[in-house]
């Protein structure tokens, strides 16, 4: 009997060892990857924390670290400029007038292929375009990427700003501005604002994208360093952020908001906001993908238009090919996402 227990003492410590040297040997394929957010937990970042609630980054030997942000243009000036950040998510206009000011990053994916911004006015109100402004109280932001294109977007129904009255509202006190009734009308991101305001004051959009002021929106991107010494690994991230956005249009979309709310329990978030604005963003996903094309992966095309649009507002002045924004052929099949 106890030549038989040190046989098997014996077998279950070979055992433990060769379960401790393997999962060594997971660890040390493991790649890390540190991503910032574009602001605090929303409806955009749905297939991020689904994807890492699921266990698929995981699964493919990722071990990644999602921190929330505070706005686009600070995510692409902190990962653009340093060495903390291996990935940003962000407005992907933010990052094009970035990288025509010198900071050397460049668009990994693109979800959002039309541009979040537009105008949001009350559903009874009979504004349906740019040239019902005139008299109208506005808010906006005038530090906000709206800003540059308020000009554009009221000169395509004849008016100018002396036409209406544009009130100068905080980022974060502009939607109880406009619930409460203090304006007439808003600018701002539309996926994240009307679901929101939509509460409490019925509301509709009116789209930039559909007054020829078009650009990619919501997507991945990273410095060219971290695109030469983490390419795969990066390209493996993007891949599966692209199959989770696949699979919540797929029908997943309560599956979506269940993992966002868990991945952010102190956030006290509200799940019927989520719900709606993971519906409003699809909108401007331009879903289903064309043959041949992936969902987010970067379509040249829209890049062309962007720069053209950045171009004509004085956002962007040097750089001439659009060409030179974006990295392509990192978004490609996904492996262990589920359809």
């Amino acid at each position: 009997m106890n030549r038989f227990l040190s046989r098997l003492l014996s077998s279950l410590i070979v055992g433990c060892l060769g379960l401790t040297l393997s999962m060594g040997v997971l660890a040390q394929g493991t790649e890390k990857l540190k991503v910032r957010m574009d602001w605090t937990p929303w409806g955009v970042q749905a297939a991020m924390h689904l994807a890492q609630q699921k266990g698929w980054f995981a699964a493919s030997g990722l071990d990644v670290t999602l921190e929330d942000g505070n706005g686009s243009v600070t995510t692409v000036q902190i990962v653009g400029g340093g060495d903390q950040f291996d990935v940003g998510h962000a407005a992907l206009a933010s990052m094009m007038i970035a990288r025509d000011k010198g900071l050397p990053v460049k668009a990994v994916a693109v979800f959002a292929r039309l541009s979040d911004i537009g105008l949001l006015v009350p559903k009874d109100a009979g504004i349906k375009g740019p040239k019902d402004l005139k008299g109208k109280k506005v808010a906006y932001t005038a530090g906000s990427l709206e800003a540059p294109f308020i000009d554009a977007f009221l000169a395509s129904g004849g008016l100018k700003r002396s036409d209406l009255e544009l009130v100068n509202v905080d980022a974060a006190g502009k939607a109880a501005t406009y619930s409460a009734g203090r304006a007439d009308a808003a600018f701002s991101t539309i996926p994240f604002f009307l679901p929101v305001v939509s509460q409490t004051r019925a509301s509709d959009a009116i789209r930039f994208a559909d007054y020829n002021l078009n650009m990619p929106s919501f997507g991945l991107f990273a410095t060219e360093s971290k695109l030469a010494a983490k390419r795969e690994s990066i390209a493996k991230f993007a891949s599966i952020v692209a199959a989770s956005w696949q699979y919540i249009y797929n029908g997943h979309e309560s599956e979506a908001v269940d993992a966002i709310v868990a991945q952010r329990p102190q956030a006290k978030l509200n799940k019927e906001i989520l719900r709606a604005q993971i519906d409003a963003l699809k909108g401007f996903f331009q879903l289903p993908v064309p043959a041949g094309q992936m969902l987010g992966a970067p379509v040249a095309a829209d890049f062309s238009v962007a720069l053209k649009t950045l171009t004509n507002v004085g956002l962007i002045k040097s750089i001439k090919d659009s060409n030179e924004f974006f990295a392509p052929g990192l978004v490609r099949a996904a492996a262990g996402v589920p359809k």
